[in-house]
């Protein structure tokens, strides 16, 4: 398994805990997420600015 198989498994391991949660809790989660890859994107070695 490469470094890109790694961080899909692990995406979608987190997005089996963030669906098992209530509803509130859920959308919390689901923020943080987006937050987090948003981050990832922007710092990422030839991303733009917008």
């Amino acid at each position: 398994m490469d470094e890109s198989d790694e961080r899909r498994a692990d995406l979608v391991s987190r997005l089996e805990v963030i669906e098992a949660q209530a509803l509130a809790t859920r959308a919390q989660s689901y923020e943080a997420l987006h937050d987090e890859l948003r981050r990832r994107l922007e710092t990422a070695p030839g991303s733009t600015d917008r």
